[in-house]
């Protein structure tokens, strides 16, 4: 799922083309992917967006007039581009502006599960569609993280995923995150102290950063992670083999030597004779013995 660097990559990309000319047609829309009708879609027509403006993993284009706003909201697979007049783009996308001039804003998903979201809301009810959210990430600082982790008893993995808590970080830069501040994705977040807390305060910043200034570049997720999917690869700081937890929602991947003192997270992938598989808790137990 594209999370805060990808997501405010996007938004500088696009804040300037889908101001530049007024809407003359807002849609087709795939029946699942569009989540509001009223106003209508039409409602958009003639009118020009004040640009891109993005809370937390979300993009909203608001209305010169401040009348209306879109919401869009990726989930996984979701995907927007802005193609200029004659650019080819895909025959049926999920939903479109097409601007005069025709120039087009397309929403694309990939898969046969659609779960990206448009919502088209009057500036209130946007407002209220984001209230559920936590704080944005990016400039948290520390002091308000160790609010938050004082206040809530979750795995360090789990609490920065959780956008009510924190806003704009998914189950990637989370592991990116946790590997740089040394902290082990299973440690509870009322059992860090304060340099653990300064730490991961700073690595938040950091890599969120880093990620922001490589998409920006148009780098790929092989060259901009150094941590996630990277299962048997060598740890870029240490060596160590990069090792994974599977859950039927989310991955993690860390450094069993840097984040958890040699430790192996469960249920997890590891080395069984020469090949990285998945080893059950049971065939550790058996090992222990022989």
């Amino acid at each position: 799922m594209p999370e805060l660097p990808e997501m405010e990559a996007w938004r500088r990309a696009l804040d300037e083309p889908v101001s530049a000319f007024p809407i003359t047609r807002a849609g087709p829309a795939h029946v699942a992917t569009l989540k509001t009708y009223d106003p209508p879609l039409r409602e958009l027509d003639g009118r020009r967006l004040a640009g891109a403006r993005r809370r937390a993993k979300r993009l909203l284009f608001p209305t010169e007039d401040g009348e209306l706003v879109v919401l869009v909201h990726l989930m996984t697979a979701g995907r927007l581009r802005y193609l200029r007049f004659g650019e080819k783009g895909p025959k049926t996308p999920a939903f479109q502006l097409v601007f005069e001039g025709g120039a087009r804003l397309v929403l694309t998903e990939a898969g046969s599960k659609k779960r990206a979201g448009v919502w088209l809301l009057s500036p209130e009810a946007a407002e209220a569609e984001l209230a559920h959210l936590g704080p944005e990430a990016l400039g948290l600082g520390a002091d308000r993280l160790a609010e938050i982790c004082a206040d809530e008893s979750r795995r360090l993995h789990s609490l920065l995923r959780d956008q009510k808590l924190i806003a704009g970080i998914g189950r990637a830069w989370a592991n990116e995150i946790l590997h740089a501040a040394r902290l082990s994705p299973y440690a509870r977040s009322q059992d860090l102290d304060g340099d653990e807390v300064e730490r991961l305060a700073a690595a938040i910043d950091a890599e969120l950063e880093r990620g922001l200034e490589l998409r920006e570049r148009g780098v790929n997720d092989a060259r901009t992670y150094r941590v996630h999917d990277k299962l048997g690869q060598p740890c870029y700081a240490c060596g160590t083999p990069i090792a994974r937890v599977d859950f039927e929602e989310h991955t993690i991947y860390y450094c069993p030597e840097c984040q958890t003192g040699g430790r192996w997270l469960t249920p997890y992938w590891g080395f069984k004779g020469r090949n990285w598989e998945k080893v059950s808790m049971a065939s550790r137990r058996s090992r222990r013995r022989r």
